[in-house]
């Protein structure tokens, strides 16, 4: 426990310190980025302090989730990756030349990671370890319900509307998407904590939720002061990494300028930070048999994503006039219908198996080669 509490203590120390040091030196301290040692240096140490908040913040999320059980604490650990999520985009979109597109392939990188990446790789090692596993059918199939219309609305669309020249939307249009976008996901959430919660758990376990929610069931109620002291955590934990987004995003800006790589790299940059620590929590959950954690974790992240990252990316939008890129290029496109359809099918069936796991590993590995050889 005190080991705990000085490892907690350590990474607020440095967090906050780095919070510090950035501000105290101002605008000096990436002032000159022209030589390629210093520039590595201070991306590599803003990189790792906001990775290892990142995962602080998974850290506290999950002792929340533990806490206030299924569903409720699952969403608070995708709600706090999101806050990251869209605090990285906003920065980087307010400084960088790349703005227009970034906010697109960002989404785009996470529904790849998550859909293909972290749903595959978990399915094939729960597959190998456990040979089938055994989820929520209503829960994965209320969430694909929401997570593809609100995709294709979002990143398909935009491609065939005629009112602009180029893959984005009027002030109307982006209006528009954005409300419905958030009262969409706001009735989701309606039905995964009050009028549905038991499509999100276990199946073996909705028998104790429906006893807990008729009373017959006794458990010890969560303590409010450790639920406040999780939060409290959380909170300051979330800061440093919302506080430094900026100067990361003036890196990545000019790491890729220097490099001449990809745009969307910058995007995928961005999403590995976000969900590197939730993925690794989901695979965790696989690897003991928790396939229905991962599974909320997963799709509750990819419909987070775009739920609220979109309304987020057009909002900044209309406020400072910047043009925002939502269309998707031909071969994109296609990567995400077909995803999208390996993922109705995958989660058509109560039990997985490794050859799951084996196609949406496929798809992240063709995402990867389009990235550099588009």
């Amino acid at each position: 426990m005190v080991k705990n509490t000085m490892f907690i203590a350590g990474r607020l120390l440095v967090a906050w310190g780095t919070v510090i040091a950035s501000y105290v030196l101002g605008a000096g301290l990436l002032a000159d980025l022209d030589s390629p040692i210093k520039a590595t240096a201070l991306f590599v140490w803003l990189f790792a302090v906001i990775a290892w908040c990142a995962f602080g913040v998974v850290e506290h999320a999950e002792h929340l989730a533990e806490i206030l059980g299924e569903p409720l604490g699952t969403l608070i650990l995708t709600l706090s990756i999101i806050i990251i999520e869209v605090a990285l985009i906003s920065a980087v979109m307010l400084t960088s030349d790349a703005a227009p597109t970034l906010g697109r392939d960002t989404m785009f990188a996470l529904l790849m990671i998550i859909l293909n990446g972290v749903v595959g790789l978990a399915l094939l090692l729960g597959g190998i370890r456990h040979h089938t596993q055994e989820y929520n059918l209503q829960g994965a199939a209320a969430f694909l319900a929401v997570i593809v219309p609100l995709s294709v609305i979002a990143l398909v669309l935009p491609n065939f509307t005629r009112s602009t020249p180029d893959p984005s939307l009027t002030g109307v249009q982006a209006f528009s998407v954005a409300l419905f976008t958030i009262l969409l996901y706001g009735v989701f959430l309606a039905v995964q904590t009050v009028r549905h919660r038991s499509f999100f758990v276990a199946p073996q376990a909705v028998g104790v939720l429906a006893s807990d929610d008729h009373g017959a069931h006794s458990r010890a109620k969560p303590s409010s002061l450790e639920i406040g002291i999780q939060t409290l955590l959380l909170i300051v934990t979330v800061l440093p990494i919302v506080l430094l987004a900026k100067q990361l995003a003036t890196l990545i800006d000019h790491g890729i300028a220097a490099l001449g790589a990809p745009a969307a790299l910058g995007g995928v940059l961005i999403a590995l930070i976000v969900f590197t620590p939730e993925g690794m929590s989901a695979l965790r959950a696989a690897l003991a048999n928790q396939l229905q954690r991962a599974v909320n974790l997963c799709l509750g992240a990819a419909l987070s994503t775009i739920g609220l990252t979109v309304p987020a990316v057009l909002a900044i939008g209309l406020i400072t006039g910047q043009p925002v890129i939502l269309g998707l290029s031909p071969a994109e496109m296609v990567l995400l219908a077909v995803t999208l359809a390996v993922s109705m099918l995958t989660f058509s069936v109560q039990r997985t198996t490794v050859l799951e796991g084996a196609v949406h590993l496929v798809l992240f590995f063709v995402y990867i080669v389009l990235i550099f050889s588009p």
